[in-house]
């Protein structure tokens, strides 16, 4: 059984080869936003294509960057930052797609109908995500001598690995769970759906 620290240094290793990661994560630092990462399916579903034999882009469908920006909440300001973030990354043939985690308590709810408490950084975006083993982010290293970016999973690795969906207590929306615990299993089979989990 791998460790948590060799599980994260072979989840960082095998994020890397998706080439789209490695080029979102040497530009991130261009584009001054605070508190940024690139988060969830770009980094969690290349690791699954890999475990598949499986091109490490294939089934991904866009990019995900979270930032954090409490003094501007306006969706202005994050529309300005989505078009920097287009521009800088214009020439890769992905959608990436930037949200500013301090105001997705302002449209959750009128998207998927549940409210949705205010988030305090960046991170605490991931730990939201409705599935555990999908709460991963990875941002580049703050000491420009350290090449190996950083990574944060609250929830651990073991259950990304092992392929088990189970439902997030953290944001418990069950039927948007199985909506997104099945279309992961309809692009890779092999995962495991655990929705009993969920706490009554």
């Amino acid at each position: 059984m791998d460790t948590e620290a060799a599980l994260a240094r072979r989840f960082v290793s095998e994020t890397l080869q998706n080439p789209h990661n490695a080029a979102l994560l040497g530009r991130l630092p261009f584009l001054g936003l605070p508190d940024v990462w690139l988060v969830a399916g770009c980094l969690f579903q290349t690791v699954w294509n890999l475990h598949s034999g499986l091109n490490p882009t294939a089934h991904i469908k866009d990019y995900d960057l979270f930032y954090f920006d409490a003094s501007d909440l306006s969706e202005a300001a994050e529309q300005a930052v989505q078009a920097r973030v287009t521009a800088l990354f214009s020439d890769l043939p992905i959608t990436v797609e930037a949200k500013n985690q301090a105001r997705v308590h302002l449209w959750y709810e009128r998207w998927f109908g549940y409210p949705y408490a205010p988030l305090q950084s960046a991170r605490n975006g991931i730990e939201r995500f409705l599935v555990p083993c999908t709460c991963v982010g990875l941002q580049p290293a703050a000491d420009p001598g350290v090449e190996e970016p950083m990574l944060y999973a609250p929830y651990g690795l073991e259950e990304l690995y092992a392929g088990l969906l189970r439902p997030n207590p953290a944001c418990p929306h069950l039927p948007l769970f199985q909506a997104k615990a099945e279309s992961y299993c309809g692009r890779w089979p092999w995962l495991t759906i655990r929705a009993g989990d969920m706490p009554a």
